[in-house]
């Protein structure tokens, strides 16, 4: 049966051009896990999950273990035997029957997949009914190989957490080359996805308010499409030298102003990001890289 896209993505994708492209990409979701997409899942050192808090809110989470932590014990399930590394509040939205988006990436390679579905099991290993699996291709994805060198969720003083960003939480964010994005809708649930570009991609244009370039994809526009119907979203930024997360909840909306995207190289639209809330945790992450490969894609 074809994928039937939701009527947010139908609407951005009508207003992009791209109907028809899409209805034939969409032919790459699928119900269930691949062998070779199983694969790639055990062989992952960290997951990004997408949920929502008590509040409503959506936050974007990383979570980080040895290879085998992600796992598909059959094509309709997944597991993950892993805490979050940043943020606490991911817990709220680990209850029996929430929707869950979990993006699996491997930085090293540029292969990047997509599991949608809803919490079976809250206790770890989280078990996860799966609704939607597909891949994504390697656009604007900087090259880093990951090693280990702390202790998985060690962090330094606890998380600090506010209502807007710091001056140095600004200049991370206006210096980084990679995040990622958790958006979703009422009835098809929550996904997780990753946004790349050249370092200062990412405008930050006041201390609530911050901006990015939405470049050519897969012309499917699950997060736009999610963003049309729900602009509840988060977003996490992860410093792969120092080992820090920073995270941001708050609402998106799509800029189609074309005067307005001309300015940015390689950019079809604007999104737009208001921050509800800050969530630094120093020495979250055990991961480290410092050296990075930039996308051949990025403008």
């Amino acid at each position: 049966m074809p994928h039937r896209f939701h009527e947010g993505e139908v609407s951005v994708q009508q207003r992009a051009g791209v109907a028809e492209i899409a209805r034939r990409v969409g032919g790459s979701i699928h119900a269930e896990i691949p062998p070779r997409a199983a694969e790639f899942l055990a062989e992952r050192s960290f997951a990004v999950l997408a949920s929502r808090d008590a509040r409503g809110r959506v936050w974007a989470s990383i979570v980080e273990g040895a290879p085998g932590f992600c796992s598909a014990p059959d094509g309709k399930t997944i597991e993950i035997d892993a805490a979050p590394t940043a943020r606490e509040a991911l817990g709220e939205g680990l209850v029996v029957g929430a929707p869950l988006g979990v993006l699996a990436i491997d930085l090293s390679t540029r292969r990047r997949m997509r599991v949608n579905g809803r919490i079976e099991r809250a206790a770890s290993p989280i078990r996860i009914a799966v609704d939607e699996v597909f891949a994504n291709c390697p656009k604007y994805v900087q090259r880093r190989d990951l090693e280990r060198e702390s202790v998985v969720g060690t962090s330094v003083g606890g998380p600090i957490e506010s209502s807007s960003l710091s001056t140095a939480q600004a200049r991370s964010i206006a210096r980084a080359d990679t995040f990622f994005i958790a958006s979703g809708h009422g009835e098809r649930g929550l996904d997780a996805s990753h946004r790349g570009g050249a370092p200062g991609f990412v405008e930050v244009l006041d201390a609530r308010r911050i901006a990015w370039p939405d470049f050519a994809g897969n012309s499917m526009f699950q997060t736009l499409g999610n963003l049309a119907s729900d602009p509840r979203s988060g977003l996490v930024f992860a410093d792969f030298e120092t080992g820090d997360g920073l995270q941001l909840t708050g609402r998106a909306r799509v800029d189609w102003d074309p005067v307005r995207a001309s300015r940015a190289p390689g950019a079809e639209r604007i999104v737009e990001f208001e921050i509800d809330a800050v969530c630094e945790t120093r020495g979250a992450l055990s991961l480290r890289s410092h050296a990075v490969e930039p996308s051949p894609f990025n403008p």
